[in-house]
């Protein structure tokens, strides 16, 4: 079982993506907020500069994936948008509970960041991509460790994992928590590609004929894989570590789990060319004893529930809170009607 291990909500703004799908704004009390808002939370302005922001730092986020298509790209503005909506309730929350962010944390943070570059001009040309500047990098860093001040301080310090919860959880996932039947291999590999020539795998098998006859009088198994392997393994003598069922090409599984540990196969040809299996030792399936994975268990159980919690937590700021929207709803295509 893969149990995360970091803390799962933390805000670092310069990494979030948020983006607004839909610029042009309903009409809203010119009087009440700047020109440029786009949504309010209890009368806190979202601008549209502050979008266009965090815009930019999901498009440098996604340029290594490629450009979305316009229908994923309406999905992911409309979640950035409500997540950015989401990000000013708790942050106005956490103002409102007497969180304060050391100035000191912040420009660590900042000088961390920094040092990710290895010139200042490389930085300063991240956040010239991201159309951010010092102070707006701070100011953002401050937000998103205050959230998580919060997220910290009315949740996660909150949450207990008792031993009946993990045991219980345990006692009824138990497929979770198997180890698959492993086996431990060494090989020797002459290659011989499939599209190769008639002559070029009969030399390739004449080969590992030769070798084989060495280790059956008597020749050291991993000196000979230093010698003649061609496979990157030869360096550790030929050793393939440990591996289940599926992470081998077939007929080398087929040979290597038929086999009894210390035996040696006949030769085994794959796509790869023509082997020489030395069997090692097997590892039966297994269930991970509780008390091996209780405290990973309890982690991810804390996990859950944070997540859970924070979900519940957020809903209710939000249904508390006074949130305008100055955008429009999304279209809904209409079908075309035959008759």
């Amino acid at each position: 079982m893969r149990i995360a291990q970091e803390k799962w909500f933390y805000i670092p703004v310069v990494i979030i993506f948020m983006a607004l799908f839909a610029m042009q704004g309903c009409k809203k009390e010119e009087a009440k907020f700047p020109e440029g808002t786009i949504a309010a939370v209890n009368g806190a302005a979202i601008t549209q500069e502050d979008l266009d922001v965090e815009l930019s730092m999901a498009q440098q986020q996604l340029a290594d994936q490629g450009q979305p298509n316009d229908e994923q790209l309406e999905e992911i503005k409309k979640d950035l948008f409500e997540s950015l909506i989401t990000r000013k309730v708790l942050y106005l929350e956490s103002q409102k509970k007497g969180v304060e962010v050391d100035d000191t944390i912040i420009d660590e943070r900042f000088a961390n960041m920094k040092e990710q570059f290895p010139k200042e001009a490389d930085f300063k040309g991240m956040l010239e991509k991201m159309r951010l500047t010092e102070d707006l990098l701070k100011a953002q860093l401050r937000e998103g460790m205050a959230i998580q001040q919060l997220i910290d301080q009315e949740i996660i310090n909150n949450i207990e994992i008792s031993d009946k919860e993990t045991k219980d959880y345990y006692d009824g996932h138990t497929d979770l928590f198997k180890q698959p039947e492993k086996i431990r291999a060494s090989h020797i590999l002459i290659k011989a590609d499939p599209g190769a020539g008639e002559s070029v795998k009969a030399d390739a098998l004449k080969e590992i004929k030769k070798i084989q006859k060495e280790l059956k009088e008597g020749g050291d198994f991993a000196a000979l894989a230093k010698e003649h392997s061609q496979c990157p393994s030869a360096a550790r003598g030929g050793d393939l570590g440990d591996f289940g069922r599926g992470q081998m090409v077939k007929p080398f599984e087929d040979a290597v789990f038929s086999m009894k540990s210390g035996e040696i196969s006949d030769i085994v040809e794959t796509d790869f060319g023509y082997h020489l299996i030395k069997a090692g030792e097997r590892k039966p399936e297994m269930i991970t004893d509780y008390k091996d994975i209780k405290d990973k268990l309890t982690q991810y159980l804390k996990q859950m529930k944070t997540g859970e919690e924070v979900k519940k937590y957020i809903e209710k700021l939000e249904e508390q809170a006074k949130i305008e929207r100055f955008v429009p709803e999304p279209e809904v295509k209409k079908e075309d009607s035959a008759g």
